[in-house]
């Protein structure tokens, strides 16, 4: 199947999974415990249903729009995702450029396989900046300011890692940290030499920003790389750090991972802009509810005081236009557009996005919107069972 020949983000899928070794494919794939958080984000989406306004003149469509102060083409942009390398050789430089061309905004985590800088130099449209908390403070500190140096246009913080999700995939294929492959794992890995061929021309996968960091620190400590990368995080991250970080940045700042209406409010006081409705898109607590569903109640809670993002599920245009009709500025989306590197590189991911783009002015247009300002919760209603 062509990626010219791929109508939706199931369509990516299926190539992404034809593309990768079983390993990688199913470390991108899958969520935690039983999956169904994870596969909630997206059907909570067929709770609602959409109310169009008829004759309405929309021979002109605008769907532009500003976003953490950034001008945009649409309201989505790319999540922040780590390990992108595994997927292809092009990594979080493919997914850059082919963002900017779409005139969206692009995301690097901290954990990503390119280098802040790097990725800042690629980028030529709006771009922000993931952040995981060490417990080396001074480690947290140098991402803060090498981002800043670099231009990011805004700090997004990630508050529900305390501890890692407990995702049975990667147990069944022994994608662990070190690599402990089963002997299928192995070979799928062979009978799949394109995807061979690219990471030996791109070389190790690191995460480049904080490995030579960790294999320092894990070195001095007198163990392994692992041993210390499975402590990494700072579990006793609190309200307060989240303050010190917002004012140690200075610019736009997100908090991701907020998924009730008090802890928004929290957000809002401790110096955030935005947040992001997320679950870790169902990789950490299994039985959280969909972001599309916590949209309202956090909108109601916070009033126009900050923008809300729903990242989790999204897999359509017309999911876009759902989350802003409930009250959210904007969504995000992660899966997608790795199905799409996965599937053809820079080209994929450009193509993920056009798909996004048609679909959602498409559906803008047969509601009988003609700009963002215009999606209201008339435009929506909660399904009757």
């Amino acid at each position: 199947m062509p990626i010219k020949n791929c109508n939706n983000i199931g369509d990516f899928r299926v190539r992404a999974k034809r593309a990768l070794p079983s390993p990688m494919f199913h470390y991108l794939d899958g969520g935690a415990d039983d999956e169904w958080t994870m596969g909630n984000n997206s059907s909570a989406f067929d709770g609602y249903e959409l109310l169009p306004s008829a004759l309405v003149d929309v021979s002109s469509i605008d769907t532009k729009t500003t976003l953490f102060g950034q001008p945009m083409a649409m309201p989505l942009f790319l999540s922040p995702t780590g390990g992108t390398q595994m997927f292809h050789s092009g990594k979080e430089l493919a997914v850059a450029r082919a963002a900017a061309d779409a005139g969206l905004m692009a995301s690097l985590s901290t954990v990503g396989t390119t280098k802040i800088e790097e990725f800042a130099a690629h980028s030529k449209g709006p771009k922000l900046f993931q952040l995981y908390v060490f417990k080396d403070s001074g480690l947290t500190n140098d991402l803060i300011s090498r981002a800043k140096l670099a231009g990011y246009d805004a700090l997004c913080l990630t508050v529900d890692t305390p501890v890692g999700g407990n995702r049975e995939r990667d147990l069944v294929t022994g994608m662990s940290v070190p690599p402990r492959f089963t002997p299928a794992s192995l070979f799928s890995i062979a009978m799949h030499p394109k995807w061979v061929l690219g990471k030996i021309r791109s070389g190790k996968i690191r995460m480049e920003n904080v490995a030579d960091w960790i294999e320092s620190k894990a070195k001095a400590g007198g163990g392994g790389a692992a041993a210390y990368i499975d402590a990494r995080f700072d579990q006793s991250l609190t309200w307060e750090d989240a303050r010190k970080i917002a004012q140690e940045w200075g610019g736009p700042f997100i908090i991701k991972g907020i998924m009730t209406p008090a802890d928004a409010i929290r957000a809002r006081d401790a110096g955030a802009c935005a947040v992001m409705i997320s679950n870790h898109g169902g990789r950490q607590l299994d039985g959280a509810p969909a972001p599309i569903d916590m949209v309202a109640p956090i909108r109601d809670a916070v009033g126009d005081s900050m923008e809300l993002v729903v990242d989790g599920g999204v897999r359509r245009g017309a999911h876009i236009v759902k989350a802003l009709a409930l009250g959210a500025d904007a969504c995000s989306i992660g899966r997608p557009f790795l199905y799409g590197l996965a599937a053809g590189g820079e080209a994929g991911v450009a193509r993920v996005l056009r798909l996004f783009t048609e679909e959602f002015e498409r559906t803008m247009a047969l509601m009988g919107c003609t700009n963002l300002a215009q999606i209201s919760a008339k435009h929506i209603q909660r399904r009757i069972a």
